[in-house]
């Protein structure tokens, strides 16, 4: 069991932007170097690197660019936006393990200025051999079709996602490095927007960004010491349901209850803290209805009162549960949920630009849609 046997002792980032002129590898180097500052450790000393399948920087390059030493753990997870706090629940298992002493994870992503992996020739899966020929091109093809059908079978209307959008947006506001700081919005300019796939519309989804970020671990004993307050991997989990299908959960029983119920049951089941005793939520957004549906799948309301769960401010500061308090992907910036992570940890510092008093454990999800991850960080 990992339970607060490792903690996050370091965060960095680069700045996000919709088009950087570095590289995706210099993007990376930079983040990590800047969290590495942060813990006060040097390079030589990490022994332990996590990161996502689809990161275009490998743990050779990060070590060799970088001047690391023997690096005895090496992990990647797969599945794009579900990977994130599972790239730090394994650092964690590692360093609980004696695998290795520290650890750093990452993402560096140039989704702004580079190539979406839908918008030119793709290679069909079994799956999509069946649907592109019918519309569901891009992922808001799909996840509207998801949307379309919470919206029925609970009744809630658009007003509910605007609940989502508006909330992240005004915690972007407070955040100065937010792609979206200085841009406001109101939920009569969310309504008239235009629409992406219906029924979602442009701010339904989330940015395409430029940047990147990274995080350092190390074990409970040597985190006491650090320069800032730790974040403990308090639990960590992964899941995904029977009969899983990518975005739209075409074969399951209930396409509504997404990975996020699998994740959930064994992350409580390793935990001491349960969804009552979370203060603060950063939930993967990069579509506004993946929201209500996280909120329900990891306990914070029951199935089908996601959407009347945001109502009347409760998503924003001072509500019964913020959440994604830096602006998330859908205002602060989109790497692939990474800046979650590092929010979280902010949180649990007491230093974040949106920070709820008193919050002492915050939960950090992964995508909901595909096999995902998340994580309980507590002070």
């Amino acid at each position: 069991m990992i339970r607060d046997r490792a903690a996050i002792v370091g965060i960095g980032e680069t700045r996000f932007a919709k088009q950087l002129e570095a590289s995706e590898k210099r993007l990376a180097l930079e983040a990590i170097l800047a969290a590495l500052d942060d813990a006060g450790i040097a390079p030589a000393e990490v022994d332990g690197l996590a990161s996502y399948t689809l990161e275009s920087t490998d743990e050779v390059e990060i070590a060799k660019n970088l001047g690391l030493g023997d690096v005895t753990f090496f992990s990647q997870v797969g599945w794009g936006g579900g990977a994130g706090p599972a790239c730090v629940g394994q650092l964690a298992l590692a360093i609980a393990a004696g695998q290795c002493r520290v650890g750093v994870a990452w993402r560096s992503r140039k989704r702004g200025s580079g190539g979406r992996p839908w918008a030119g020739r793709q290679q069909p899966s079994v799956a999509g051999t069946w649907t592109r020929p019918f519309g569901l091109l891009r992922p808001v093809d799909e996840i509207a079709l998801l949307a379309r059908r919470y919206l029925h079978e609970t009744g809630a209307t658009r007003e509910s996602l605007a609940d989502v959008a508006v909330a992240v947006r005004r915690m972007a506001n407070r955040n100065p490095r937010a792609v979206m700081h200085a841009r406001t919005l109101s939920r009569e300019e969310y309504l008239a927007a235009r629409f992406v796939s219906e029924p979602l519309c442009l701010f339904d989804n989330c940015l395409e960004t430029d940047g990147a970020l990274a995080c350092v671990l190390v074990g409970a004993d040597r985190a006491r010491d650090g320069r800032h307050p730790p974040a403990y991997i308090h639990a960590f989990a992964q899941g995904m349901p029977r009969q899983s299908h990518a975005m739209v959960n075409y074969w399951s029983d209930d396409p509504l209850a997404g990975p996020s119920w699998a994740c959930a049951e064994a992350l409580y089941r390793h935990s001491e803290l349960q969804a009552a005793d979370i203060a603060v939520a950063q939930l993967y957004d990069a579509f506004t209805p993946l929201v209500p549906l996280s909120l329900e799948g990891y306990r914070f309301c029951k199935r089908g009162e996601g959407a009347a769960f945001g109502a009347a401010g409760a998503l924003e500061l001072g509500g019964r549960l913020p959440i994604n308090t830096s602006g998330g992907g859908l205002s602060e910036a989109y790497v692939h949920g990474f800046n979650l992570i590092n929010e979280g940890v902010r949180q649990m510092r007491g230093t974040s630009t949106s920070q709820v008093e008193g919050a002492e454990a915050c939960l950090v999800s992964g995508g909901e849609g595909v096999p995902t991850s998340a994580l309980i960080l507590r002070r």
